[in-house]
């Protein structure tokens, strides 16, 4: 099949294919397989063969249905892992609940890159937030009292119209400011043909923070584009493609992105703590480097590391997180990311990114995850959740 542009999520991160290619190429090459295929995690020398001696171990912890998600309600050890298909789901030691926290599954949409997409729990209070688009395509920002127990008095805290069913998006994290932050995709097809991307009058191609606990939200005072005519407040970061996955470094405060390409480049951009207001340059950019001519503006970020698509069956960046916990040394300070397509997880000095080290591979990385400790956690699509440990 032809393929004019990426059609995928974190690449087609969430299509029934699980396709994602530059122009003309193959969607997704050889190295994405059907969902429900078996997921495999084994640490990897540069050369690619198995290498227990090098990096961390992925350990299988669980297994579940399209997991795409993860996190961690304060004071509470269970791991919460959203399935695709609309299911919230517990983990606790090393076991599924059967019961799920909350199920979309009869209300969310199923195509591509739809569905139930982030998770998200108040620092402070009792309030879990989830991140998925209906039937129509919306994507819906909603909220839910959650005791650890029952999630109960669900309501909208935002929600965005989608033009097209690719580039949703996904993410939610509160940040160490205690604000919810938001990503949002251009709105999809290819090329981002509405230009959402460097428009501040929409929500698309955006991250967006805000407090949810308004009616039906707050905008921080301290938002970069607050009280800027034209411009949307809620706006924290703009001018990207989509950016599936973002994280905090929870020592400094730093945004890490992970913005999917369009034909040639994968991105991950950096914000140091409190920084808002940055131009990642998409659709001027792609990467460093000028989209379909364009590229010459003044005021663009460029990525802290980048990676060509299409190179060995790369399609979509996965960004993790910065390694702050304790179990694994050698990793300590360096930035986890991965690709979707090829499988590889890698790591990379936070303070001097660029060229990553090799870890070992997740079939169809969908997502990391972070716990308590700062232990991290990768996830696959076709069904195994991973918890990163030493090599023994």
């Amino acid at each position: 099949m032809h393929i004019s542009y990426r059609t995928g999520a974190g690449a087609a991160l969430l299509c029934v294919a699980l396709a994602a290619c530059s122009a003309g190429e193959p969607a997704g090459g050889s190295a994405a397989t059907a969902p429900g295929a078996t997921g495999s995690a084994a640490p990897t020398s540069a050369a690619g063969t198995p290498d227990p001696g090098a990096g961390p171990e992925f350990t299988e912890i669980a297994r579940l249905d399209m997991p795409v998600a993860m996190a961690l309600r304060p004071g509470d050890e269970t791991l919460y892992v959203a399935e695709q298909g609309g299911r919230l789901r517990k983990i606790s030691g090393g076991k599924v609940a059967e019961d799920p926290v909350v199920d979309l599954s009869d209300e969310v949409s199923r195509g591509n890159e739809q569905g139930l997409l982030g998770v998200a729990f108040h620092p402070e209070e009792d309030f879990l937030y989830l991140n998925w688009t209906d039937r129509e395509g919306t994507t819906h920002i909603t909220e839910w009292a959650f005791d650890g127990r029952e999630a109960t008095g669900r309501r909208d805290v935002l929600t965005q119209p989608q033009p097209y069913s690719n580039h949703n998006g996904g993410q939610l994290a509160f940040g160490p400011d205690g604000h919810l932050y938001i990503a949002l995709g251009d709105g999809g097809s290819g090329g981002d043909p509405q230009g959402n991307g460097q428009n501040l009058g929409t929500w698309l191609g955006k991250i967006l923070r805000i407090d949810p606990r308004g009616t039906p939200y707050k905008v921080p005072e301290d938002n970069p584009f607050a009280g800027r005519q034209g411009a949307k407040p809620e706006i924290w970061a703009y001018g990207l493609r989509n950016p599936w996955r973002f994280t905090f470094d929870r020592k400094t405060g730093d945004l890490w992105i992970g913005d999917v390409g369009q034909n040639e480049w994968e991105e991950v951009d950096h914000q140091p703590k409190g920084e808002g207001g940055r131009n990642y340059g998409w659709n001027l950019r792609e990467g460093r480097h000028p989209f379909r001519g364009n590229g010459a503006a003044g005021g663009l970020v460029d990525p802290v590391i980048e990676y060509p698509l299409g190179q060995d069956g790369t399609c979509s960046v996965i960004a993790g997180y910065v390694y702050r916990g304790t179990k694994i040394p050698s990793l300590a300070g360096r930035f986890l990311y991965g690709d979707f397509c090829a499988g590889w997880v890698r790591s990379a000095p936070a303070d001097r990114p660029g060229e990553g080290k090799d870890l070992g591979r997740v079939e169809q990385l969908s997502s990391f995850g972070e716990d308590h400790d700062g232990e991290l956690y990768a996830l696959s699509l076709s069904g195994p959740v991973y918890r990163l440990e030493a090599a023994g």
